[in-house]
């Protein structure tokens, strides 16, 4: 079992990133009908969730493997 990484600093980025493409992770909680704390648990690192990780990377344009690397850490090719 891989262990969460609490990462505010990052969190702090994707909002900023966010509101500079005109959406916010209030926003993404409303499209995806789940509530604005579940969604910003995911961003901090507290919890994860495949579907919110992907709403946010989709908005931001990137992947969630970027945006989390470590929670996608591979080992002989097979995901942790």
């Amino acid at each position: 079992m891989s262990v969460l990484i609490v990462d505010l600093a990052r969190h702090e980025r994707i909002k900023c990133d966010l509101r500079l493409l005109g959406t916010s992770l209030a926003q993404i909680s409303r499209e995806l009908g789940v509530s604005i704390s579940s969604v910003s648990t995911v961003s901090q690192g507290y919890r994860r969730s495949k579907r919110i990780q992907k709403a946010i990377a989709v908005q931001l344009g990137t992947s969630p493997e970027v945006l989390w690397p470590e929670r996608y850490q591979t080992d002989g090719g097979k995901a942790k």
